[in-house]
């Protein structure tokens, strides 16, 4: 990346930072690596109960069918230096979108979205929350955050990024 166009930043946050974010960030690392994309790509949870640990066990497997080990991921909660570090806060629900706007410094530069606000017809859905239910909960997820992935990359080829 040139000094005019520095490496985009994109932080994907869920509740506890074990379900959805670890797989949201382990579709668009995939994806940004096949197109040759240069992303800072990171996740974190608005909660701490899990900070330390690794993705819940149907995510590593979930992931793992695609190819891709997430299991040396590590939990933790969304830092006020976040705002600031990252260009991108993307939320993978409602909730945890109105959680981040609560707590977002005044002087951060990140912008805030929902994840599937990134798909078109999906606008302003929340990405199906997979922890209460069995693999089929996380193959949707998958199939949420992974084209949720290819859309953002295919913008940032078209912004040149």
């Amino acid at each position: 990346m040139t000094a005019d166009r520095p490496r985009p930043s994109i932080l994907f946050v869920c509740l506890g930072n074990i379900c959805r974010s670890p797989l949201a960030e382990a579709a668009l690392r995939h994806r940004a690596q096949e197109a040759g994309l240069e992303i800072l790509i990171d996740s974190a949870g608005t909660g701490d109960w899990h900070v330390g640990k690794g993705p819940d066990p149907r995510s590593c497997s979930e992931a793992m069918r695609h190819g891709i080990d997430i299991g040396a991921y590590r939990a933790r909660q969304v830092a006020p230096d976040d705002f600031a570090r990252f260009d991108r806060i993307i939320a993978l629900d409602r909730e945890n979108l109105s959680d981040l706007r609560r707590i977002a410094p005044s002087q951060g530069r990140a912008r805030l979205s929902l994840l599937l606000d990134h798909v078109p017809g999906m606008e302003g859905q929340d990405v199906a929350d997979p922890y209460f239910g069995g693999p089929e909960g996380f193959e949707e997820t998958w199939r949420q955050v992974s084209q949720a992935a290819c859309h953002l990359v295919n913008a940032m080829l078209r912004e040149g990024r």
